[in-house]
């Protein structure tokens, strides 16, 4: 185990172009499991001699600990591709993980706001200040165009097309799309752009970042994650908002003003339409609410 997983890692950055958050995700899921082997059996085997019943004891560990069935389910994932790239490296000859069954993850809608919120929280950031005018174009660009949060971190000065009113999106897998821009995030950007000052002795990948923190490097994940907290608490919002959410608005939105499910696909970058499917439970929840509260007959049939 030892010995195969940095080789499997190795594998996932240069082979399968999976994302450092991806790698890291791997790593710790891979780790965790050696932890677990190691302290219940005294040993970690080799991988062709880790049998499925040991993956099983691992996997009732992680239901009694408590662990999310999102969280069960990635580790899963994770143990079958490992296993899988140890069969066709020869050192293994079967996939112990392959049996396991993925726990069946409850659907949970995801949090969204009103445009009403999205346009208090749009305003948040103060834009007499530099660091104000680039957190509104951040807040600007993730709603106009969808994007996650790793989205924004990635995105250069070059992908951003004024004329054509689009970005160039780097998304999960390092796969490209292009999104469109609305007008009022493309006058943020401009905003921001008039008084965005590099650090010119940074390396040449910080300082063609879009988005630079006050030290004219690129902005990490993390950064734009207390930035939108601080928003937060001058709009007014629950605390459940997060970076996603205003993906999750975007989305909502354009459901909801008409879009069809195969262009909010598209538009989101997501490989699956089943992915974007649950956007429409949202859509027909408050599709219900509207026509229970306004249609004459509807409490009526509910009593009967």
């Amino acid at each position: 185990m030892q010995s195969a997983a940095p080789s499997f890692l190795n594998y996932l950055k240069v082979e399968r172009n999976c994302s450092e958050l991806t790698i890291k995700s791997y790593a710790d899921d891979l780790s965790h499991l050696s932890e677990f082997i190691l302290e219940q059996f005294g040993t970690v085997p080799r991988p062709d001699a880790i049998e499925v019943t040991q993956l099983r004891s691992y996997v009732a560990y992680l239901h009694e600990c408590g662990y999310a069935q999102a969280t069960v389910a990635r580790r899963l994932a994770c143990l079958r591709s490992f296993f899988r790239y140890c069969q066709r490296e020869g050192l293994c000859d079967s996939n112990p993980a392959k049996p396991l069954r993925t726990p069946r993850a409850g659907k949970k809608l995801p949090h969204f706001l009103t445009t009403e919120e999205v346009g208090r929280l749009l305003l948040a950031p103060l834009a007499t200040k530099d660091d104000g005018l680039r957190d509104r174009a951040i807040l600007e660009t993730v709603y106009s165009a969808g994007l996650r949060v790793a989205e924004v971190v990635g995105l250069d000065l070059q992908d951003y097309d004024r004329p054509s009113g689009i970005i160039r999106v780097r998304g999960k897998g390092r796969k490209e799309r292009i999104a469109p821009v609305g007008s009022y995030a493309t006058k943020a950007v401009q905003s921001w752009l008039a008084v965005r000052k590099p650090d010119t002795n940074a390396d040449q990948i910080d300082q063609a970042a879009l988005f630079l923190n006050r030290f004219g490097r690129r902005l990490t994940t993390r950064s734009i994650g207390r930035m939108l907290e601080k928003h937060i608490l001058t709009a007014g919002l629950s605390q459940q908002t997060s970076p996603h959410t205003l993906r999750h608005s975007f989305a909502t939105h354009l459901l909801d003003g008409g879009a069809d499910l195969r262009s909010v696909q598209e538009l989101l970058g997501h490989k699956s339409l089943t992915t974007t499917q649950i956007y429409t439970h949202i859509s027909t929840r408050r599709l219900r609410e509207t026509y229970e509260a306004s249609h004459p007959h509807a409490q009526s049939s509910q009593r009967n």
